[in-house]
């Protein structure tokens, strides 16, 4: 019998609990808004690249506010859903696909090097891979006051808010992962609530609750909350006694590399020295 493969990423996420709390969510009714909003941004990015895409794939977005956005733009937008497992690989076949987009899925995969280097693999050359995932410092404001209730109340703390990968990092796996002229940016989307527990109601009709694997397994103290919730309340409320939830939404993008793309000059290259160029932008202004 062979040995399991040692050089899996580590889980960080439980999928399959996600995927069943996202069926749950839809069923109870999601909160969209913030997929509204990444799907109506989508569109006019897309809209921007002036060039039609034949064959295009959307990756592990939930519901299908992107795929009614891009309509209109893009034709045959076959949905493609991310697997379970880690070691299952993505419904795309080779250089089959001008566009590839993804919406609020990718933050939750354990492999996300291994999904961009399949992402890259799929697209035909100088094809586009367009993706929203959540970034950044999301959510600190629930994690700094979720870690000071608990450190008071139970004197120790568990992992509750998944960490989330910032800019400079998702810009150097889309180098690794082979894409040319990749660009990263992030929609900083600050929400304002009447209460902590509204927030995490929110979180739950969007399927995005605590997905760890390494999560607490033991339900939580009902005074941890409570003085949560108070922590919160009293680190980051405004005057008039709402509190403000931080999502980060980072936005990647990158091509299949192709020759009419254009190139990064050679180092020592230029015609004319930084410094030549300065003198000379003044001498033109004076």
């Amino acid at each position: 019998m062979s040995s399991p493969p040692t050089d899996l990423p580590p889980r960080l996420f439980d999928r399959a609990l996600l995927r069943h709390r996202q069926s749950r969510a839809a069923r109870q009714g999601a909160e969209s808004f913030l997929l509204d909003r990444v799907a109506e941004d989508m569109a006019e990015r897309q809209q921007a690249v002036l060039r039609e895409f034949a064959e295009s794939a959307d990756l592990g977005t939930p519901g299908d506010q992107v795929r009614a956005g891009l309509a209109r733009h893009v034709r045959q937008l076959r949905a493609v859903a991310l697997p379970v497992s880690d070691t299952e690989p993505l419904a795309l076949a080779p250089a089959s696909f001008d566009l590839i987009v993804s919406a609020l899925a990718l933050q939750f995969v354990n492999d996300l090097p291994g999904v961009l280097a399949q992402v890259r693999r799929a697209l035909k050359p100088d094809g586009l891979f367009l993706a929203a995932m959540i970034g950044g410092d999301t959510l600190t404001e629930l994690r700094q006051s979720f870690a000071a209730a608990e450190a008071e109340v139970e004197g120790g703390l568990s992992p509750r808010v998944a960490p989330f990968a910032d800019l400079r990092d998702l810009g150097g796996l889309l180098q690794r992962a082979g894409f040319a002229l990749p660009v990263t940016d992030v929609d900083r989307i600050v929400v304002r609530y009447g209460n902590a527990f509204a927030l995490m109601q929110d979180l739950r009709r969007m399927g995005a609750t605590n997905i760890l694997n390494e999560r607490r397994r033991t339900p939580s103290r009902r005074a941890t909350f409570l003085k949560m919730a108070q922590i919160y309340a009293e680190r980051f409320s405004d005057p008039d006694g709402r509190i403000r939830a931080t999502f980060d939404v980072v936005w990647l993008s990158g091509w299949a590399p192709h020759e009419s793309q254009q190139k990064p000059l050679k180092p020592g290259s230029a015609k004319m020295s930084l410094a030549d160029a300065v003198n000379k932008a003044r001498k033109d202004t004076t």
